[in-house]
């Protein structure tokens, strides 16, 4: 893999801030809500590596990494909607919960792709895509993200968040 520029650490470093805070609003509060801090940095960071992965080519070329990155943006996009209005009614609690866990789900793809082709750094765990271990993940993070969603659900339900 070719080494990382400048803008690539910028675009690493938002994204890891990003996945630190995400992370604790998750465990802490277990959503990712606009009234707690965490949450909007959460936010504003994945905001900030969706838009900077769309400026990211590797050998000239739009990679699945750009279909996620425009993925979170629409998916921040719902999830800031459903928190702002009442348009999808008492829906709207369920739709930003799984909008703004999936951008969660979309950050940890390409960071376990990425972590996984660079590190360590002279002899990467991964060097092909296609990589079973990296599919492997991959299941792993859906079906997580799967029983997340499942429990932010149940939880809305039953404290009827979202009447």
């Amino acid at each position: 893999m070719p080494e990382i520029s400048l803008f690539g650490w910028f675009h690493t470093l938002i994204a890891i801030i990003a996945l630190v805070s995400g992370l604790y609003s998750l465990t802490r509060y277990r959503f990712i809500l606009l009234e707690h801090t965490s949450s909007k940095i959460y936010l504003l960071c994945t905001l900030i590596a969706a838009i900077s992965a769309l400026a990211i080519y590797r050998h000239g070329s739009f990679g699945a990494a750009h279909v996620l990155a425009i993925l979170t943006l629409l998916a921040l996009a719902v999830g800031y909607l459903t928190a702002k209005t009442t348009l999808f009614g008492k829906f709207s609690l369920y739709l930003q919960a799984m909008s703004f866990s999936a951008t969660f789900l979309f950050h940890m793809i390409p960071a376990i792709t990425d972590g996984l082709m660079r590190l360590p750094v002279d002899a990467p765990i991964v060097t092909n895509i296609e990589d079973p271990l990296l599919k492997g993940f991959y299941l792993s993070f859906l079906v997580i993200y799967l029983v997340g969603l499942v429990t932010q659900f149940l939880l809305i339900r039953k404290s009827k968040l979202a009447a």
